[in-house]
This record gives structure tokens, C-alpha cells and sequence, in this order.
């Protein structure tokens, strides 16, 4: 963790996301997931939102390297899992963008139990190309990760808490409402991505997971 701040410039960037469309979509299937023996964990959506967001900024799934930027072709993302009192473990899901949530939340459920169990493979824990960290278990609104090196962002997601907040209907007219909000905390290598391609990323993160059908 040293050596990943000493290499890399580190910034953060917060945005808020309303969780309202992804837990009506839980509620109404987790009970079909948990049939095919899937628990439907908040995980899987957040992984398939950084998906999206790497698809569409492909500069943000990228390693600093001597000769320059190396944008990377597979797209497999880490989840940092805790161990309790042994610190954590981050297991990849590897090829990510080729997986369904039904598969995604499977790989969660399959790779978070095995680590746990301490029956992870070495090379299920090497090769991640981007990092999620859901600090927000433990009650943590919002923080600031460190980068996982060599990669070029990591994404920490807040507890998610009913608050109110002032929403604008489709005739354009605000009123307050309450809803489940959650803070996505981006952080990023300043030597690859700025701030307008960094807030980008986590718009379209924000996007996936408000727009949620």
C-alpha cells in the first residue's frame, strides 16, 4: 500500500447513485437466483455497473508502464473480500465483460466463499485489471481506496442509507423524495486518467446502476 502511493498520484472523485431500480430488480429476483442456488448479492450489480463503465472508457481498464499506457484487452475485475481479523483478499473475476449477473453474482458467491475458506488458487488472485471495494459492509459512507498496482483505478462503494433527496419528474417538475443512495468513491492514477475522463467513468458507473431495468 506504501509502494502503490509512492507510484501512483492518487485522486479521488464522489458521486451519489440512487439504488432504487437495483432494489426493486433484487427483490423481485432474488428468490428466481437463490432457485439456481445464487444468493443475489449488491456485489453483482456494482461489478456488471464497473463493467459498463470500462467498456465505455476503456482508458480506465489501463497500467502505467516504462513505454507508456497499456490498455488491457480482458477485462477482469477484482473484489476485495474481507478475512476479519486476517486483513483481506482480493479474488478476480476474470473476462468479467463476458459474464450475465446470474454468472457474476455466481463467480461472487463461488470466489468470496472459497476465500474465505482459504481455498483460493494463486492465479485467482493475479491478473486483475481494475479493483471494487465495498468498505460500505462495515457501515463507511465513503473513502478514499488505495490503487491496487499495477492497475489504474479502484472504486469503493459507501452503505447504502435511505435519504432524502429532490428528484425531477419526466414533466420536469422537483419534489423530495426518499431513496436508497449509496456513494461511489472512484480513485485513480493521475498519470493516466484527468479529472473530466475519471468522472466520466464513474457517470457511466452511476448511470448503469440508476437506469437499472
Amino acid at each position: 500500500m506504501v509502494m502503490s502511493q509512492k507510484t501512483s498520484p492518487h485522486v479521488l472523485t464522489v458521486m451519489e447513485a440512487d439504488m432504487s431500480k437495483v432494489l426493486a430488480h433484487r427483490t423481485a429476483n432474488k428468490e428466481i437466483f437463490a432457485r439456481d442456488g445464487v444468493n443475489l448479492t449488491y456485489t453483482a450489480y456494482f461489478i456488471s455497473a464497473i463493467v459498463a463503465g470500462l467498456k465505455a472508457y476503456p482508458l480506465t481498464n489501463s497500467s502505467w508502464t516504462d513505454e507508456g499506457v497499456l490498455v488491457h484487452k480482458a477485462v477482469n475485475v477484482g473484489m476485495a473480500t474481507s478475512l476479519g481479523e486476517q486483513g483481506l483478499i482480493v479474488p478476480v473475476i476474470k473476462n468479467a465483460d463476458n459474464l450475465s449477473l446470474l454468472a457474476l453474482a455466481r463467480m461472487v458467491n463461488d470466489l468470496a466463499g472459497r476465500a474465505r475458506a482459504k481455498k483460493l488458487q494463486p492465479d485467482e488472485v493475479r491478473g486483475g485489471s481494475f479493483t471494487l471495494t465495498n468498505h460500505g459492509t462495515a457501515g463507511s459512507l465513503f473513502a478514499m481506496p488505495i490503487i491496487n498496482q499495477p492497475q489504474c483505478g479502484i472504486l469503493g462503494t459507501g452503505a447504502m442509507q435511505k435519504r432524502v433527496v429532490a428528484v425531477t419528474d419526466v414533466n420536469g417538475n422537483d419534489a423530495v423524495a426518499v431513496r436508497p443512495m449509496v456513494f461511489l468513491s472512484f480513485v485513480f492514477d493521475h498519470r493516466i486518467l484527468d479529472g473530466a475522463s475519471a468522472d466520466a467513468f464513474l457517470m457511466k458507473v452511476k448511470e448503469t446502476l440508476e437506469k437499472w431495468a
